[in-house]
């Protein structure tokens, strides 16, 4: 899920997570979810002033420089993009990339706060998933990114490189350290089996009740032991490749070649034996 928040005073306003969509068997990038968030900004008279990534997303390609594009607002991530910016380069052979996480415009530090209009917000690390992750809290929200799913559904992997389910626990123990009231909105909801409606928005005190992984009383080494189990048995993103090698770099396609398309890489490995 994509967020739009805005200020009521001031009517500035920030995208979270916004996406591309892009379908892998054609190579072919779309920008029609951007569009329709940036039709919906200009419909209520909001000026979008930043474009916020939670993570580095394995499953979809950003649209954070579309964004900028349209808006000239800039682009920022957790600082620690240049961790999971190390990680990836020497996967992809990816020479050209930096690793000083310039590519984005601005890098938040854990307990940072910035403003949009009125509105404080004050920056959460909350590593695990990736080395990078970060939370957006805003009045009695948090826009949490793959952390934490829907209490039916549980909690992010945490088998990508970089990634850690003992680091994870305890990033998801930070939030739910937050009020109980506190509105968690999710970045993705997988309708667990028995619930036939999608939901975006949670609170704390309903994933400490009810959360399936880390409801109060679930200790850190039995999550760890029942996130790695878990881990093992699920398939790698379909868009995990074209995803992470655009993501790390702001959401930047690499420069056209010579014929004027633009190309990706696909690592390509031979199974033992």
């Amino acid at each position: 899920m994509s967020y739009l928040v805005a200020d009521p005073e001031t009517r500035e306003a920030a995208v979270i997570d916004p996406v591309m969509d892009f379908d892998v068997a054609s190579g072919e990038a779309d920008t029609r979810s951007a569009d329709r968030m940036l039709a919906f900004a200009q419909e209520q008279g909001w000026r979008i002033v930043l474009v916020l990534e939670t993570h580095a997303h394995a499953d979809h390609l950003s649209a954070a420089p579309y964004i900028q594009t349209k808006t000239g607002a800039p682009i920022g991530i957790g600082e620690h993009i240049r961790d999971v910016q190390k990680i990836f380069r020497p996967v992809f052979g990816l020479d050209e990339l930096r690793t000083d996480g310039s590519d984005f415009d601005r890098l938040f530090g854990d307990g940072e706060q910035f403003a949009i209009g009125a509105l404080r917000f004050t920056v959460m690390h909350v590593p695990g998933h990736t080395p990078a992750d970060i939370a957006y809290l805003v009045g009695d929200a948090a826009f949490v990114g793959d952390t934490l799913f829907m209490p039916d559904y549980g909690t992010a992997r945490a088998d990508f490189p970089g990634g850690d389910a003992r680091t994870l626990y305890r990033s998801i123990r930070k939030l739910l350290g937050l009020p109980g009231e506190t509105r968690l909105f999710l970045c993705h909801d997988y309708k667990a089996p028995g619930r036939d409606e999608y939901r975006w928005e949670t609170t704390v005190a309903e994933e400490r009740r009810a959360s399936i992984h880390v409801h109060d009383g679930v200790d850190e080494d039995s999550f760890v032991t029942m996130r790695e189990a878990r881990d093992a048995t699920l398939a790698v993103p379909r868009l995990l490749l074209p995803s992470i090698q655009v993501n790390i770099r702001a959401g930047r396609f690499p420069e056209a070649e010579s014929n004027g398309v633009r190309y990706l890489k696909i690592p390509v490995r031979t199974k033992a034996g």
